[in-house]
């Protein structure tokens, strides 16, 4: 597996199938769009098929608060330890953040207690029809 901190050489063609179980996903494009204006990034490539097989970002005001709003591994590369080594190298690039924030279901509460997370109260508001990141 490859891991890379930058998106060159990488084509909307190279993340087909995430988003998986989303009512109305981003397109492709629309997906190395997100990856291009997060402040941090981090993707996992298959060295065999050079496909992305996982991803995670971060948005950054780089002074005292980040914020991981995605961590998405292609089902049939789940369980093998990249969503581990994605999460343990976005972390790597925040540490000298004060607060790193992100959102997750309860059931991923002590996932992200793995890596020295905390429990916190937190507000969202989400606009479904805008999911797609498409007008």
């Amino acid at each position: 597996m490859l891991y890379k901190n930058s998106l060159e050489n990488i084509y909307h063609e190279m993340l087909e199938g995430f988003f998986v179980d989303w009512p109305n996903p981003p397109s492709t494009e629309t997906h190395l769009k997100i990856l291009n204006n997060s402040s941090k990034i981090v993707i996992a490539i298959d060295s065999n098929t050079n496909r992305v097989v996982g991803f995670i970002t971060a948005i950054s005001d780089g002074v005292i608060s980040a914020y991981i709003p995605l961590l998405e591994v292609l089902p049939a590369y789940k369980n093998k330890g990249i969503g581990k080594e994605l999460v343990h190298r976005m972390l790597q690039q925040l540490d000298d953040i004060y607060m790193i924030d992100l959102c997750c279901d309860e059931e991923l509460v002590p996932y992200y207690k793995k890596f020295g997370m905390m429990t916190a109260t937190g507000m969202i508001k989400r606009n479904y029809k805008m999911q797609s990141g498409e007008i």
